[in-house]
């Protein structure tokens, strides 16, 4: 009880304070709650899936003495299992959007809420619903939020289900491998061990996955609301 209340947001925040305190079932419950639960959002994903890649020989060791006995298989059960975590988070999220959608739609507009801007994520989603639904796993926030609004503007079911599928295997393959390899090459090349510069990364992996979406936010161009109510009855 004690250790817990020693817990500082420091240590929230950090990737490597999970993979030494938790191992891999915090891992992929952390997985599943940035992307399943609104509250998750302010959990490391990115990085700790970098930090996780370094890592695979341990976490997957300890579901299993010794691991797999190679570096790839190790990453690929990772793969698998965190995927899996990810989409289950993501198809939660989506029901939950559901289920509060009709709410949403047919609630006046005040200071904090504006329909308008559930008819221009509507328009969004069905032009580009599974290109947000992939790029969002690369985004932090964005992520825990895109697929609720995917279920309250109503995307068709059949398409979530296969960019989620999509989005998620390639989220984690891209940070998995890319923290296991990474580490290796810069210690082999430089020797530079890049567990002892998390900061550096998860700046640098925040900035990377930002900048697209800050850019889009300032300079895209924006398009009028349309005024269709998904769930009107006919």
């Amino acid at each position: 009880m004690l250790e817990l209340l020693m817990i500082t947001w420091k240590d929230i925040i950090n990737p490597d304070f999970y993979i030494n305190n938790g191992g891999l079932w915090v891992l992929l419950f952390i997985v599943f709650a940035e992307t399943g639960l609104m509250v998750g959002f302010f959990l490391p994903g990115d990085s700790l899936l970098f930090v996780a890649g370094i890592y695979s020989e341990k976490l997957v060791g300890s579901m299993m003495t010794g691991g797999t006995g190679s570096d790839f298989l190790d990453l690929v059960v990772l793969w698998v299992l965190v995927s899996f975590c990810g989409i289950l988070g993501n198809a939660v999220g989506y029901w939950f959007g559901h289920k509060s959608g009709p709410f949403l739609f047919h609630r006046k507009d005040n200071f904090l809420f504006k329909k308008k801007y559930l008819f221009r994520a509507k328009e969004f989603y069905d032009k580009h619903g599974g290109e947000a639904i992939v790029f969002a796993r690369f985004l932090p926030i964005v992520r825990t939020f895109a697929p609720i609004i995917a279920g309250i503007v109503v995307m068709d079911r059949r398409k979530f289900v296969i960019y989620n599928i999509v989005g998620s295997a390639a989220w984690v393959l891209a940070m998995l491998f890319a923290g296991h390899y990474l580490d290796k090459f810069f210690m082999s090349r430089f020797g530079f061990d890049l567990k002892k510069h998390l900061e550096v990364i998860v700046i640098g992996i925040v900035v990377v996955t930002t900048a697209p979406v800050l850019y889009k936010l300032f300079f895209g161009r924006k398009k009028p609301a349309p005024a269709e109510d998904p769930y009107q009855k006919s």
